[in-house]
Formats: C-alpha cells, sequence, structure tokens
C-alpha cells in the first residue's frame, strides 16, 4: 500500500531546481544589469584594446565542450596539445585477513560491501556471515603530536594506514514463517552517518532489515592482580587476651565470638580467619568500542533490498529494493513513505527492476536509479509524493538490429556512484562503465570497456550463472579517475579527465603490478561532437586487457575510492586488500 510523503511539496512559483537547469553548453548567457536590490555579481569579462584575452576553461571530460571553448577563433588542430597526465602508479599498502597457501575459505567470512566514510579516517566491512568489521586510520595528522607533525613536514608523505577498531554481529538468519522463506544474514550495504559526540553511526541491510547502529568508545574499568595487605599478615589467625577486647573483631572480618560452624552461614570464617584476604584493585579505565543498535527498520520491503543511501540533510534515508523506493526518517521506524513504485498491476507485464538508488550528495531533493534495462533516472522530490514519473532519463541506446539474446542482461546496471561534485553520474554494467552528465540526457560523456572480451563467451557466462555478477564502481574524490572490479581478482582504474588515456589493470595481490605488461599505445581520440563518446579498454577479444585468462570463480565485485587521496580498498574473497598511489 503506497502512503503520501510530506515531502512532496512544491517549491514557490518561478523556482527550479538545479537539476533542471539543462541549457545546452553551447549557449552564452548574456550580461544583465544589476538591480539596486540584488547583489552585483561578477559578469563577463570585457577586452580592452590593453587587456589580455583570458585562457578559455576547458572541460574536465571528454565531450563536454564549453561555451569558452566554441568562443575561441582558434580550430582543435591550431590549438597546442596539453600534456597528457601520466599514469599512477599503485602500490600495495595492506592486506587484512590474508587467505594462506592452500587455505579454504569460509562461505560466512566473504567479504560483500565496502565503505568509507566523508572523513576517510573510518572503513567499514560487512561479510556474508552478517558481520561489520570498522578499521580506523593511524598515520591522520590530527592524532599526532607536535614532534611527529614537524617531522613529517620534512619526510616523504606516507600512504594511508588503517589498523582494526571493533566489529559486531549485524544480522542474524531469519526465518518468514508467512512466506516459508530463509532470510540470510548477509551484509548488502553499509552507509556512514554523520558523527556527533565522537560516536561512530552506521546504516547495515541485509535482505529485509535494515539497523542504525551507534559505535562509541566506553570507558571499561580494568582490575589487576589482586592486591594483599601485608600490613595485616602477621595478624592474622591471632586472638586478642585482653578481656577488653573480647569483642572486637579479628583481621579479615574473623570474630573470636562467631560460631564458625554455623549452617546458615554462606562463607563461613576458618577459626582465626584467612590467613589472607585479596582485595580486587581498578588500575586504570580503558577506552573500548562499543556497538549499539539504535533503531531497526524492518517490514517495508517485500522483495530483497538491494541499496541504501543516506540523505545530504542528515535526517533521512531511501531503501530500494526491486520494485520500490521507501524514505525513511532516522528517528522513525516505524513507518517510511513510498516514493518510488515500479509494480504493474500485472505482473506479468513487469519488464524491468529497480538495480540500484542513491541521494545526490548536496541536493537532498534530488536522488537517482537504475533499473535493469540500462536506464538511469533522476526524480525530484519536490515534485509530487509519489515520483513515478521522472525527470531526466539517461540511456543509451543501442543501434538496430544489434539485439541479441544477451542484450538486455548485460545492459542492467549494477551500480551507480554519484560525482563529489553532484554533476556527474558513474554506472557499471556487465561490459562497461559508463560515464554520464547530468546536464546532458542524450547519452554518456565517456563508455569505458571492461568486460568486452568477453563478448564471445557470453553463453558460457549465461550457464555458469556469472553473467548475473553484480559488479561495484567508484570514483577518485577529485573525479579524475574511477575504477571497477573484474575477475580472477583483478581491478581496473580508468582516467577521465581530459586527455587522459589511462587504463590500468591491477591484481588483489601483494603485488598489484603482476599482470601488467605494456599496452601499446595508441592515438589520443578526440571529440568533435557532444553525442560522441569516448570507448577506451579492453579491445583483444578473449582475455582482459591485458591478454591474461580469466578465472571466473575468484572475482573483485566491491571496492571502495578514499574520499580525498588516491587510495583504493577492495574485497578478494575474505581478504581486505588496500593500495596507494
Amino acid at each position: 500500500q503506497k502512503s503520501a510523503s510530506n515531502t512532496g511539496a512544491q517549491g514557490p512559483p518561478g523556482t527550479r531546481s538545479p537539476h533542471h537547469l539543462a541549457a545546452a553548453p553551447h549557449l552564452v548567457s548574456t550580461p544583465r544589469s544589476p538591480s539596486p536590490s540584488s547583489p552585483i555579481l561578477p559578469g563577463p569579462t570585457i577586452l580592452t584594446s590593453r587587456s589580455t584575452p583570458p585562457t578559455p576553461p576547458r572541460s574536465s571530460f571528454h565531450g563536454v565542450v564549453t561555451a569558452a571553448a566554441l568562443m575561441d577563433p582558434k580550430s582543435p588542430d591550431d590549438r597546442p596539445e596539453a600534456a597528457a597526465p601520466q599514469p599512477l602508479e599503485w602500490r600495495f599498502a595492506q592486506v587484512f585477513g590474508e587467505r594462506g597457501a592452500g587455505e579454504d575459505v569460509q562461505e560466512v567470512d566473504i567479504i560483500s560491501a565496502i565503505e568509507f566514510d566523508k572523513s576517510g579516517d573510518h572503513l567499514a566491512t560487512g561479510d556474508r556471515g552478517g558481520r561489520v568489521v570498522l578499521f580506523e586510520r593511524t598515520d591522520a595528522r590530527g592524532n599526532a603530536s607536535r614532534t611527529e607533525l614537524e617531522r613529517q613536514d620534512y619526510s616523504v608523505p606516507r600512504h594511508p594506514e588503517f589498523r582494526y577498531k571493533t566489529e559486531f554481529q549485524s544480522h542474524e538468519p531469519e526465518f518468514d514463517y508467512l512466506k516459508s522463506l530463509e532470510i540470510e544474514e548477509k551484509i548488502n550495504k553499509i552507509k556512514w552517518g554523520q558523527t556527533a559526540n565522537n560516536a561512530l553511526f552506521i546504516l547495515s541491510t541485509n535482505d529485509k532489515t535494515i539497523k542504525y547502529w551507534k559505535v562509541q568508545d566506553k570507558k571499561v574499568k580494568r582490575i589487576s592482580v589482586m592486591n594483599l595487605d601485608t600490613s595485616q599478615s602477621a595478624d592474622n589467625g591471632t586472638t586478642s587476651s585482653s578481656s577488653t577486647s573480647s569483642s572486637r573483631g579479628l583481621p579479615n572480618g574473623g570474630s573470636s565470638e562467631k560460631s564458625y560452624n554455623c549452617a546458615n552461614n554462606d562463607l563461613p570464617f576458618p577459626p582465626g580467619g584467612y590467613a589472607s584476604l585479596r582485595l580486587p584493585v581498578v588500575t586504570g579505565q580503558e577506552l573500548n568500542p562499543v556497538a549499539r543498535c539504535r533503531r531497526v527498520y524492518a517490514h517495508a520491503h517485500d522483495y530483497h533490498i538491494n541499496s541504501i543511501s543516506n540523505n545530504s540533510d542528515g535526517e533521512t534515508f531511501i531503501s530500494a529494493d526491486d520494485l520500490r523506493i521507501n524514505l525513511w526518517n532516522l528517528e522513525i521506524n516505524s513507518q517510511s513513505f513510498n516514493i518510488v513504485d515500479v509494480k504493474p498491476a500485472n505482473m506479468e507485464d513487469l519488464t524491468e527492476v529497480i538495480t540500484c538508488a542513491e541521494f545526490h550528495p548536496t541536493h537532498c531533493n534530488t536522488l537517482a536509479y537504475s533499473s535493469s534495462k540500462g536506464a538511469i533516472r533522476l526524480i525530484d522530490l519536490r515534485q509530487s509524493a509519489l515520483c513515478d514519473n521522472h525527470s531526466k532519463l539517461f540511456e543509451e541506446h543501442e543501434a538496430p538490429g544489434s539485439k541479441s539474446f544477451f542484450t538486455e542482461i548485460i545492459a542492467s546496471v549494477s551500480d551507480i556512484k554519484f560525482a563529489r561534485d553532484g554533476r556527474h553520474i558513474l554506472s557499471r554494467d556487465y561490459m562497461t562503465l559508463k560515464l554520464w552528465d547530468l546536464n546532458m540526457d542524450s547519452g554518456p560523456v565517456a563508455t569505458f570497456q571492461v568486460h568486452e572480451h568477453l563478448r564471445p563467451k557470453l553463453c558460457d557466462l549465461y550457464e555458469n550463472d556469472s553473467i548475473f555478477d553484480k559488479f561495484e564502481c567508484c570514483l577518485s574524490g577529485d573525479g579524475h579517475r574511477l575504477a571497477t572490479g573484474s575477475y580472477s581478482n583483478l581491478f581496473r582504474v580508468f582516467g577521465c579527465t581530459s586527455g587522459n588515456t589511462e587504463a590500468t589493470t591491477l591484481e588483489a595481490s601483494r603485488n598489484p603490478m603482476r599482470r601488467q605488461v605494456a599496452n601499446p599505445t595508441r592515438p589520443t581520440r578526440t571529440l568533435t561532437s557532444l553525442t560522441r563518446a569516448v570507448r577506451r579498454g579492453g579491445e583483444n577479444a578473449g582475455a582482459d586487457g591485458n591478454g591474461n585468462s580469466n578465472d571466473f570463480s575468484t572475482k573483485l565485485l566491491h571496492l571502495a575510492w578514499h574520499p580525498t587521496e588516491n587510495s583504493i580498498a577492495c574485497a578478494a574473497g575474505n581478504s581486505l586488500y588496500m593500495y596507494y598511489a
């Protein structure tokens, strides 16, 4: 049953969402005279005979032509070519839970989710056993002393180092008696909340239930060795000979008038008392992280939850399953608002399902969700309470006559991520990575080939269900690079800035460059229209980008990019590998 949301109120007349500003990049705005009541905004530069023309800005992504570039009288062939950025040299940093030679991996230990927090000082992983493991950064400058900070000013910058912080059991296996359905404890997604009072907040979900956790350091009293007071040890076991002290108690609680063989004594003392009495002593207090479940959001999804996403307002979040997206308030777990519902009246008419959903990083009214048909829909919560109609649709149409049995399967989007600036969306389907500009819905800005070499093997991949694997993707904090996983525990890093042809294949091991070979030089492809897209990646069929055969039993599905540094954390089975550049 659909419930209306109070967040669907329309904005004031004349206002428009930033995402509705779909003006073409080649349109040049004309200067306006500022009114007395409005602030003076910087207008376009006026060129005089003595002024120097400014350097025209260039787009940071392939295929985006700015207005200044179109106004430049020089043709693209006459402009000097900028030096192409050098590919990053990735190095091994750390590994947690490394598997030994010949050691079998337990199913419950396989990592199923990875997420950095916004500061990059904490990292969370979830596994198929329902556990959440937290790691904290140890080389943060804020935690260093003044001497260490002064030493760091003259030393070579070090890579981020993390250490184990704590772990807790987030979900347990359950059984739905009404549907006779077993609910496994596997962690599907982890999202960090806003920190408050030195406490960490985490949202974790399995197929049906979302939990809100608070992890905070608590002072725990530590009991050291028992203490013995030696000053009274000589008096133990003696009785007073003075008649005036006949009622005086003996050391350690003994008394000369006490009946030691009384049946109602729980702890009878021997004659003369104990030889010594050891008392526990509190020597210090340790700060130990303690996880406590604050909220449980349950019974709101009929289908498996595939994604959760925190809102930038810090108060709400969304959860998505195959057919619905619900909006929650963090403080209210008894109700949620259904904002997207793609379930048809007749389930036989179902043609696509929701695969992923994510809030915009800065606009609390905007979110995007992807579908199994390869489409990404942008919706505005201010339009209506039930956002069945999208604001924008991003999809790439297949060429006529190129459809096959596997077309729709490999087009299904498994993951989407907003860039940190909120301008671009990165999507991952089975074959490619696509970068989309929110202001251009005619097609992707750039397309990066990841599994093109597997196209001849789609029949085999369908038979062993590998074609349904859900690979995640991530962007660097500056938006200049992106990464995704592949088979044989490989992951690929692409450069997405103008002139950057970086396409690096790395292996999740202590030697990430082990399978790297020299890539043949390829001519730089320039874009002359907005509708063309750059395609880079493995052109060789039958092997990966470096000519290596694929092992479909080992796959790297989950990885995350540090929000401020060139550091990647990726999961290979039960092992967490970290690399830096």
